[in-house]
C-alpha cells in the first residue's frame, strides 16, 4: 500500500534527508487535507457521461526559493491518490496552452475534431480546457509566475474553465497571489484571476529562515576546474542535489519570433553547454531572456578561448553580463580559471571584466544576494 503524504514526509525526516521546518510542516498539513479530500471523493466519484467531476480545493504554496516548496509538492504528487495527474513547470504549461489555442484557431473542423474531440465555436478556451482536463484531473504547477501579458489576459478564463471541468490545482510560486503580475500592463483585467485563486486554493506561506538550496551551495564549489572526471562528477552531483528529485524536461523560450530550445531544465534551473549558448548565433536579447527565465544556470564545457574563438568569447561576455545584472546564480565547469579563459586576442581587454564577474559570482557574498 502506498505511503500517505504524512508518512512519506516523516520517513524522509527520519532518514535525515530533510530537517524539521515548521513552514514545510504547515504545507504538508494543507496537502494532507487535500489528499484526504481526494481519497474521499474517490477516483471515479462524479465521473459519468452526464456529470462532470467537482474540483477539490487545491493548495497554493508561496515563499522564497530554497524553502522546500517544490520538494513538498513533488512528495504530494508522488502519493496523491489520482491516476490522471500531471506535474509541469508553469512556463512550459502556458507555452503548450498558447500552442493549443493556435491549433484551434487555425484548424478546420476535421483537424479540431481529431485533436480536441469537438469542432464548433470560435472561443478556443473551452476546448483547450476540456482537452487538458481529459488528460489530468490533478495539475501540479511549479513556479507559477506571470510576466507575459498574453498569459495574463487568458489565465482567468482558462482556470475558471479548468475548475469547471473538475481539475484540482496545486502550485508553487515565489509570490503570494495578490502580487502576481504586479505592475503589469492592464493589471486590472488580471485581478479576477487572483480572486479566483484565493477562492479555489488554500494559500500557505513557506518562507522559513533556512534557504536549503543556498545552504548546499555554500558548502559546494560553484566554479569547477579543470574539466576531468572528478569535477564532472561534482558538477553532476550538485545539479542532482539542487533539483531535489524533480524531473528534467526540455524548455523553450520565444525571442523576437524565434524559439530557443534547451534540452535540460527544471523549473528555474537550466543546464547547458558552452557550445549550446555561445557557439550558436545568439545575441543580447536571447541572453536577456535566459537570465529572466532561469534563476540558476549550470554552464558546462567552458573551454580556454583563443583568437579564432573571438565570437564565442564575445557571446560569453554578453551572457555573463545578463546573468550578473539579473543576479542569477551560476555554476561552471571550465577548463581554466576565469583569468586564464581568454588572456589574448580581439576583445581580451573587455573580457577582463567578464573574468572579474566570474570570480565574483563564485563568491559567498554574491550567492547571498543572488535573486530568488
Amino acid at each position: 500500500m502506498p505511503l500517505s503524504l504524512r508518512a512519506a514526509y516523516r520517513e524522509r525526516l527520519q532518514r535525515g534527508d530533510l530537517r524539521p521546518d515548521a513552514d514545510q510542516e504547515a504545507a504538508i498539513e494543507a496537502l494532507a487535507r487535500l489528499e484526504s479530500d481526494l481519497n474521499e471523493a474517490g477516483e471515479g466519484s462524479g465521473f459519468s457521461f452526464f456529470r462532470k467531476p467537482k474540483a477539490a480545493r487545491g493548495v497554493y504554496l508561496w515563499g522564497p526559493v530554497g524553502r522546500g516548496k517544490s520538494m513538498v509538492m513533488d512528495l504530494f504528487f508522488e502519493t496523491a491518490p489520482v491516476a490522471k495527474k500531471r506535474r509541469a513547470h508553469f512556463y512550459a504549461f502556458m507555452a503548450e496552452v498558447h500552442g493549443l489555442i493556435d491549433d484551434w484557431r487555425k484548424g478546420d473542423a476535421a483537424a479540431r475534431r481529431k485533436q480536441f474531440g469537438q469542432h464548433k465555436g470560435d472561443d478556443p478556451i473551452p476546448p483547450v480546457a476540456s482537452l487538458v482536463a481529459a488528460q489530468a484531473r490533478l495539475l501540479c504547477f511549479d513556479e507559477l509566475q506571470v510576466s507575459d501579458i498574453a498569459d495574463a489576459m487568458i489565465l482567468g478564463r482558462l482556470f475558471e474553465a479548468l475548475f469547471a471541468e473538475g481539475v484540482t490545482l496545486v502550485c508553487t510560486s515565489n509570490r503570494p497571489p495578490q502580487d502576481l503580475y504586479k505592475d503589469g500592463l492592464n493589471r486590472q483585467l488580471f485581478t479576477p484571476f487572483i480572486d479566483l485563486l484565493q477562492q479555489k486554493l488554500q494559500v500557505v506561506a513557506v518562507k522559513g529562515p533556512m534557504d536549503f538550496r543556498l545552504d548546499r551551495l555554500r558548502g559546494a564549489r560553484t566554479y569547477l576546474t579543470p574539466i576531468k572526471d572528478e569535477t564532472l562528477r561534482a558538477f553532476d552531483a550538485l545539479w542532482i542535489d539542487m533539483l531535489e528529485g524533480a524531473p528534467e524536461a526540455p524548455a523553450s523560450l520565444e525571442v523576437l519570433g524565434r524559439k530557443l530550445v534547451f534540452k535540460r531544465a527544471c523549473g528555474g534551473f537550466l543546464r547547458a553547454g558552452f557550445d549550446e549558448l555561445c557557439a550558436a548565433a545568439l545575441g543580447p536579447q536571447d541572453y536577456l531572456a535566459v537570465a529572466q527565465r532561469f534563476h540558476t544556470l549550470f554552464l558546462e564545457g567552458l573551454p580556454r578561448l583563443t583568437v579564432d574563438k573571438r565570437n564565442e568569447a564575445r557571446r560569453l561576455v554578453m551572457l555573463i553580463d545578463e546573468l550578473y545584472e539579473a543576479s542569477a546564480k551560476l555554476i561552471v565547469l571550465a577548463a581554466a580559471e576565469p583569468d586564464d579563459l581568454y588572456p589574448a586576442g580581439d576583445g581580451a581587454f573587455e573580457f577582463e571584466r567578464t573574468a572579474s564577474r566570474l570570480q565574483e559570482m563564485r563568491s559567498q557574498g554574491y550567492l547571498e544576494k543572488a535573486r530568488e
